[in-house]
């Protein structure tokens, strides 16, 4: 894992509103594992909506990138919250 924006650790909300972008996301989370720390993935059926939590711990660089890719898929909502350690 790279140093390269400072290192950082915290928490990424994302909600799939449009459930056919599902694969893209696991596809797109999985290209990043290796700043991913945890996960939780919650079908909320009633309302017809996946929602994921992340724990993350990388750099600026990598959880830019991971939001940032995340952000661009049409029915999908991404928020983070992250602290310098």
């Amino acid at each position: 894992m790279g140093t390269a924006g400072g290192q950082r650790i915290g928490v990424i909300g994302i909600v799939i509103e449009d459930r056919a972008q599902a694969p893209r996301v696991n596809s797109i989370l999985s290209s990043y594992g290796d700043v991913i720390v945890g996960r939780m993935g919650i079908p909320y059926r009633e309302k017809g909506l996946a929602v994921i939590s992340l724990i993350v711990d990388g750099s600026t660089d990598q959880i830019g990138a991971l939001t940032g890719k995340l952000g661009q898929l049409s029915g999908v909502q991404v928020k983070s919250a992250l602290v310098t350690r």
